[in-house]
């Protein structure tokens, strides 16, 4: 097997670590491109591919995340991770792992670990590599590694939600929530909510957002329930989907543009978090990305036009 093959086995592995570390698709692509580039010019033949290819994507992602950290603390309103659709790593011994540890309240848990802590944690927590291959790829030891690992544990075990883990059920919630949506059913909205539950949007200064986040169910409810029956009149559009291990949805303007992105936190049968990722450099690897101010003012102009 050549390199180039070799390395494309292990492309979909190589993405899921960058992109654990750094929350973005396109920097964890870019991180990905990145490691091909050097092993391609490597004259090196490892003994492990694997472990090598693991190594370079994340000594990257470190130096990447340490710049990415700074640019974040700039950021116009709260930030979230960039959606993820569908995980092209798929490992059924570890699938549990993997899900949990790709949900949007996972990541931003990660983004409170240093970046020796958050590339210990998802190489060994979430994808098993031994303490040897940690260590080699952090350049630490395997005692420090292991200490790293019990800081990032603790760190990650005082805060990570617990999701309902029946996916049926999780995805029924869902449908009767965006149908909720969709009729304005401010009611039915408010049945499928929990008491505290958080609407949090992410606009980075590039689309309309909210000043903070909402919280409360009869205020979650009658903002999302005022939104879509007016946005539905100039034809957006929404379709269920999968984002990053949760359930949730897309959004589309008239002609077929990606406008933002739904993700729902479910735990105990109600939303505990909706999140909302409507920065279009945060979606255009979903697609054409919508120009979200004129459906703005679309949306606006329909709300003041009589009905029927």
């Amino acid at each position: 097997m050549d390199k180039a093959e070799e390395f494309e086995d292990l492309r979909p592995l190589l993405f899921s670590i960058a992109y654990r570390m750094l929350g973005s698709v396109s920097e964890a692509e870019d991180a990905v491109q990145e490691t091909w580039l050097r092993y391609a010019l490597s004259s090196a033949r490892p003994d492990s591919v694997k472990a090598f290819l693991a190594t370079t994507v994340t000594r990257i992602s470190i130096d990447v995340l340490r710049s990415a950290r700074v640019r974040r603390e700039a950021y116009v309103g709260p930030w979230l991770p960039e959606p993820l659709l569908d995980d092209p790593y798929e490992d059924p011994a570890r699938a549990a792992e993997l899900t949990d540890s790709l949900s949007m309240a996972a990541l931003l848990l990660l983004e409170r670990l240093s970046p020796l802590e958050r590339s210990v944690f998802v190489l060994r927590e979430v994808f098993a590599f031994g303490f040897e291959d940690v260590a080699a790829a952090v350049g630490r030891s395997p005692a420090a590694c292991r200490q790293l690992l019990v800081r990032a544990r603790r760190h990650m075990d005082e805060g990570r939600p617990r999701f309902d883990v029946d996916r049926e059920k999780r995805d029924e919630l869902a449908r009767r929530f965006f149908d909720a949506m969709a009729q304005g059913d401010m009611d039915g909205l408010r049945m499928l909510l929990s008491d505290d539950v958080r609407l949090v949007g992410d606009g980075g200064g590039k689309a309309p957002q909210l000043a903070r986040a909402v919280a409360g169910a009869e205020k979650v409810a009658r903002l999302l329930a005022g939104a879509r029956p007016a946005s539905a009149r100039v034809g957006v559009t929404c379709t269920p989907r999968s984002a990053n291990g949760q359930p949730g949805a897309l959004f589309h303007d008239g002609d077929g543009n990606v406008l933002n992105v739904f993700v729902l936190d479910v735990r105990d049968g109600r939303i505990h978090t909706v999140r909302s990722v409507l920065n279009p450099d945060k979606l255009a690897h979903l697609g054409p990305v919508a120009d979200v101010w004129a459906v703005l003012r679309a949306v606006r102009r329909a709300r003041r036009a009589p009905s029927g």
